[in-house]
């Protein structure tokens, strides 16, 4: 998603939340859509990563087949993927560890 694309629907979402808030409604429904847009966003993240992992395995297959002399290219691609699936974990990693937190916190 592009950014302004990504600005956007932050704010129709923004809008969203004040056209709830003005009629009353509860606020779970409002809690309801974020959860629902962010879990949304999460499985956008994870198809976008997986693109790029496959992506990164086609031109690396492409180039030890010699079907493809940019060796470079390949090399790029194959970094930008293994770093976006390394963040990825540190975001995990994060999520969980706060969960747990949360979780051990006492009532």
């Amino acid at each position: 998603m592009n950014s302004i694309t990504q600005l956007q629907q932050e704010m129709l979402s923004r809008m969203q939340q004040l056209t709830a808030l003005a009629e009353g409604r509860p606020a779970q429904a409002m809690v309801k859509a974020q959860e629902e847009r962010l879990s949304q966003s999460f499985a956008a993240v994870l198809r976008a990563i997986d693109d790029q992992q496959h992506k990164a395995d086609a031109a690396m297959a492409a180039v030890s087949k010699g079907e493809s002399d940019d060796l470079v290219g390949a090399m790029v691609t194959s970094m930008r993927a293994s770093i976006s699936f390394s963040a990825l974990v540190q975001v995990r990693n994060k999520l969980a560890t706060a969960f747990d937190d949360i979780m051990r916190m006492p009532l």
